[in-house]
């Protein structure tokens, strides 16, 4: 099975030895998207809410560079730097998925890169 990297400007570029995703066969795998806004390469903002936004926002475009959207994604992992926010972070994935809803899990993580509130991983079948 061959595999091909996915990658756009629109959202953020990998800092290290990993691709935004990989393509093997008709499935998609998106790297964990941090809420960084490719525009300036900072948070989008200091909460849950604008943060979990942009890193579905970053998820969208990577999926969208591979030919697919939001509808595609079948598993989803969300790393969270404090549980207490996931309601908040529930309220904005909750506005990116129409059912039926991808297969999820949550966490609390010790630590996110540059200290993020939220990190979030994807699953899509093309």
């Amino acid at each position: 099975m061959s595999k091909q990297a996915i990658a756009t400007e629109h959202a953020p570029a990998a800092i290290g030895p990993y691709s935004q995703a990989i393509q093997a066969g008709n499935t998609i795998y998106v790297s964990g998207q941090l809420p960084i806004d490719p525009a300036t390469g900072e948070f989008a903002g200091a909460d849950i809410q604008s943060q979990t936004k942009q890193s579905l926002t970053n998820i969208q475009s990577i999926l969208k560079e591979a030919g697919a959207d939001m509808s595609a994604v079948v598993k989803t992992t969300v790393l969270l730097k404090n549980i207490a926010d996931f309601a908040a972070m529930n309220e904005v994935y909750a506005s990116f998925f129409e059912a039926p809803f991808p297969a999820r899990a949550a966490f609390q993580a010790a630590a996110l890169p540059k200290d993020a509130l939220v990190e979030i991983e994807a699953v899509a079948v093309l």
